[in-house]
């Protein structure tokens, strides 16, 4: 029978001279798979006699126990090589300067939102904020707009899987309205607030869209006049475009929360906008049912409400066509105003 000490010496040096992993396993079948040499020398001890067998077949299995353990060594140096390769194609050079993963921005919208509120707050407006889920009264109803009236056709609302305490459904609000009437029935007189937010109608084109946001405003006091509404609202134009040049006119029109009721229009006087008249807003005096649905008395209290869409101011304050790019994502757009 072979000598098992130059098979053990002849796997280890045929196992260090393997260059591959795969190389290995295919020397290791020389020595350990079925044909290989100790398998042959375990399948040679049927032909000893008895007492023969118990002896070499112990030193054939201490024999193939080392050449298992030069295999396993040799594995686990492929193994080393492999994860230092990999370290050293991950390493990372703590001495270069670091990667910037780059600074937001505020959104343009986001721009008109913020300065519309810091004009209002410099002429003692307070900024109010309130659910985007409405039950029916004071979406509607509580504006003068009760169940079955034709104007509610104007605001194809939204409606979400959730009933009032009435059992009526209730809506995505279409305005910031609702805002109003929950404000002035928290407050005494003088009530001086704007509502900024979002709101939901069944538009969408380049100059609407599905979801908006808009500010609405409200001024009730014993003696607040349409002229008031036209001074407060031009002023904030002009503070707004941060520019002289523009005029406002108002437009006869009918809103059911307000009477009379108008629309707003706005002209540029100089520039590559002059001479466009722009729709800009809905605002009219407050409703004498509206009024008292505040909780308090018409015959005291009276005052303007208006309503401007963000989107709308952003779009005439930046030069922008289409209202799709602010909902888009589109970096390349946004990065401009930042």
């Amino acid at each position: 029978m072979e000598d098992l000490n130059q098979i053990i010496e002849r796997a280890r040096a045929d196992f260090a001279a393997a260059a591959t992993p795969a190389a290995l396993e295919d020397v290791k079948a020389v020595y350990l798979g079925k044909n290989g040499q100790l398998t042959a020398l375990l399948k040679g001890l049927a032909k000893l006699p008895v007492e023969e067998k118990r002896e070499f077949g112990s030193k054939i299995n201490q024999a193939k126990q080392a050449v298992e353990a030069a295999l396993n060594e040799r594995r686990e140096e492929f193994a080393r090589q492999k994860l230092q390769e990999r370290l050293a194609s991950e390493a990372i050079d703590i001495t270069l300067p670091g990667r910037s993963s780059g600074t937001g921005g505020i959104h343009p919208v986001m721009k008109t939102w913020m300065r519309v509120e810091e004009i209002f707050r410099t002429i003692g407006f307070d900024v109010a904020d309130g659910p985007e889920v409405e039950n029916d009264w004071y979406t509607f109803t509580a504006l003068n707009n009760p169940p079955n009236h034709p104007a509610r056709s104007m605001q194809d609302t939204f409606y979400v899987d959730l009933v009032d305490e009435t059992g009526k459904q209730m809506p995505l609000r279409p305005h910031t309205s609702p805002m109003q009437v929950r404000y002035a029935r928290q407050h005494k007189p003088p009530i001086k607030v704007i509502a900024p937010g979002r709101t939901y109608r069944v538009d969408s084109d380049a100059t609407h869209s599905p979801m908006f946001h808009q500010v609405e405003g409200l001024w009730i006091d014993e003696n607040i006049s349409f002229a008031d509404l036209k001074g407060v609202y031009v002023d904030f134009l002009r503070r707004f475009f941060e520019t002289e040049d523009l005029v406002a006119r108002f437009r006869p029109s009918y809103f059911p929360f307000t009477e009379p009721s108008a629309e707003v229009d706005m002209m540029f006087t100089s520039g590559p906008r002059k001479g466009k008249w722009l729709e800009i807003c809905g605002a009219g005096e407050v409703h004498p049912n509206v009024v008292r649905n505040f909780g308090l008395d018409p015959e005291r209290y009276i005052g303007f409400a208006f309503g401007t869409g963000l989107e709308r101011l952003t779009m005439l304050r930046y030069g922008i066509d289409d209202l799709r790019l602010f909902f888009e994502g589109d970096l390349r757009f946004l990065k401009q105003f930042n």
